[in-house]
């Protein structure tokens, strides 16, 4: 008998367990796993794109390498701002303010950074409400992330995402 209830406890641990992996995630879980997600290869393209091409443009009229990282950094900013309830507007970062490689880098990092900081410090239910600016910002990241890849496929380079490991 006790072997039969061990095997049913067992049993039962196993559904639970199997259960809680089927669990839809939360808005708020679902919103930080993108919001990772992107801001990961965005931030792995800044750090594996040659520092000597970080002024390399599609066309003329377009944003550098660089400044479209800048740009993706703004719109972080924007939203790590709005998610803490600042009143606030999109001010575009400037471009020029970051002349090489390795500030480019951080201060992506440092977006990235304040900008989880603000989605673990908001309550769960909040993304209830609505999950504002965070679904703007991860819609205007991704975007963009497909500018970079265009960056890196006219230099004859693969991105890091579609590496084979």
């Amino acid at each position: 008998m006790t072997s039969l209830t061990g095997y049913r406890i067992a049993a039962l641990a196993a559904l639970s367990l199997a259960l809680c992996a089927q669990q839809p995630k939360t808005p708020a879980e679902e919103i930080a796993a993108d919001f990772h997600y992107v801001n990961k290869n965005v931030l792995d393209m800044a750090k594996d794109f040659p520092a000597d091409k970080y002024d390399f443009r599609l066309r003329p009229e377009m944003r550098s390498f660089g400044a479209v990282i800048v740009h993706i950094a703004s719109g972080n900013v924007y939203a790590a701002k709005a998610g803490r309830g600042e009143k606030v507007k999109w001010d575009e970062l400037d471009a020029k303010n970051y002349k090489t490689k390795e500030a480019v880098v951080a201060l992506l990092e440092k977006s990235i950074a304040d900008a989880d900081a603000t989605l673990k410090a908001l309550p769960a239910d909040s993304f209830h409400k609505t999950v504002q600016p965070w679904l703007d910002v991860l819609e205007h990241s991704g975007e963009h992330y497909g500018l970079l890849v265009a960056y890196y496929r006219a230099n004859g380079m693969v991105p890091p995402a579609s590496r084979k490991h």
